[in-house]
């Protein structure tokens, strides 16, 4: 690098941007610029936010020799592409300070600089000292007790934090600083208007798929309260689903036309994980055109309240069978795959599902209804579909669960009495539990369960 070019660059960290052939929008060269100490930078998605600091990253491990860097997040790979996006930038410069050691989780260059990007592990954080910048990505879904183990970082020294991220609900550290954190903060607020790249009519397309409230916490920056969601941390125990395992594939199926035709799809592992790989989400299109799209290698369980699109399909070559649809006892199952960890999403396969997860809920009071324990009718098509693969391949949990809400009056919990099993719904063999050959070992068999 000319001398020059090496004197801009230092005293503008904007140049890391040109140099990727990007011009920066005035709030990120006035962040770019800035010395604060404590960045909240709270922004809406696709806005640039992630570039920005980046570049800043970039720039700090240039500028100030033996410097640390960490990139955190609430999972590895989360910190791991805001790390390429550092990389990027010091191959567009030419890498104007050569690389001691390079790998796809740390750069360390000559000049004694590092740049290390972590997942939300506390005990992974403890091994750092004296670091000269911490950037905290997504930081509305870090844990809590992750930022209290980074606080402590900058009691010697001058390093930096930024936190950057889009609310996600009033709840969280970012939250509370945002709202009611000290005066040290810098508060960044980019919304959708500030970024010349999101075009309304996307926003206004937005608002009819998804709603108001989602909407203005995604690219308007406001934390939206969302009460009483049914899975209240589905995005952050999901996460982290990384190659697809070896193993039977199992999808769901929820009907839809003018409401969206739902499908998701996954791999059962040895170990129990179901890691889901794709989804098709879409509305208004003939189910012919949905059925040239699901794989074949499949095992599909589908919404029983369609027993002619079951048909169409199954003349199509696809596997499908008749899913259960006992909504508590599938929610339950749903919960018990998230916390204990058997529930896992390939990076951008599921988006939608992810979405209607932040908005399935619960009725509350503060909405005008009455409470109950029957969901919204919803935001869950994607998520039906998810339900119908769990209740089939969790059979025997179900089972176990339609006992504990019987109980000995013979009601279920959701006050409709229980029935005998019905041979028109047999009951779909789990992989770990095959359906015995002798009916009254049935795990549909009520009595059997008493």
């Amino acid at each position: 690098m000319k001398a020059r070019d090496a004197l801009l660059l230092a005293l503008d960290p904007g140049q890391v941007l040109r140099a990727q052939g990007m011009t920066p929008d005035p709030w990120q060269q006035d962040l770019l610029l800035s010395r604060d100490r404590e960045v909240l930078l709270n922004c809406a998605r696709q806005s640039g936010k992630s570039t920005t600091v980046a570049a800043l990253a970039l720039h700090t491990a240039l500028f100030l020799s033996d410097s640390l860097v960490l990139i955190l997040s609430a999972s590895l790979r989360q910190s791991g592409e805001l790390y390429r996006k550092v990389l990027a930038g010091y191959e567009a410069l030419g890498c104007p300070v050569a690389a001691r050691s390079r790998s796809q989780e740390r750069l360390e260059l000559v000049n004694g600089s590092r740049v290390v990007c972590l997942p939300a592990s506390e005990e992974t954080i403890r091994g750092f000292s004296d670091p000269k910048l911490i950037l905290v990505d997504e930081a509305a879904r870090v844990p809590d007790n992750l930022y209290r183990s980074v606080r402590p970082m900058l009691s010697v020294g001058d390093g930096r934090i930024l936190c950057l991220s889009t609310p996600f609900g009033r709840r969280g550290f970012f939250y509370e600083e945002w709202e009611h954190g000290g005066a040290d903060w810098k508060r960044v607020r980019i919304s959708a208007p500030d970024c010349p790249r999101i075009r309304p009519e996307f926003l206004d397309r937005e608002r009819r798929s998804l709603g108001d409230s989602w909407v203005e916490q995604e690219f308007f920056c406001s934390f939206e309260s969302f009460e009483g969601l049914v899975y209240p941390e589905f995005e952050i125990q999901t996460a982290d689903g990384r190659d697809a395992p070896i193993g039977q594939q199992f999808g769901g199926i929820d009907w839809g036309f003018r409401n969206p035709f739902a499908a998701v799809w996954g791999r059962l592992s040895r170990d129990d994980v179901l890691t889901l790989t794709g989804e098709r989400y879409l509305r208004e299109t003939p189910l012919h055109e949905h059925a040239r799209f699901l794989p074949r290698d499949v095992t599909w369980y589908a919404d029983p309240a369609g027993p002619q699109e079951i048909a169409s399909l199954i003349r199509a070559n696809c596997i499908v069978r008749r899913a259960r649809n006992d909504l508590r006892p599938g929610i339950a199952a749903v919960r018990a795959r998230l916390q204990t960890g058997r529930l896992k999403i390939m990076p951008g396969a599921c988006p939608n599902l992810l979405a209607e997860a932040r908005l399935y809920r619960y009725p509350t009071r503060s909405d005008g209804r009455s409470e109950s324990e029957t969901p919204i009718d919803d935001n869950n098509h994607a998520l039906d579909a998810l339900r119908y693969i769990i209740a089939s391949i969790d059979a025997a949990f179900l089972a176990k669960f339609r006992h504990e809400i019987d109980g000995v009056t013979g009601r279920r919990g959701d006050g409709v009495t229980a029935t005998a099993p019905d041979s028109a719904h047999p009951v779909t063999p789990s992989p770990r539990h095959p359906v015995t050959n002798r009916p009254w070992l049935r795990l549909d068999n009520e009595a059997l369960w008493h």
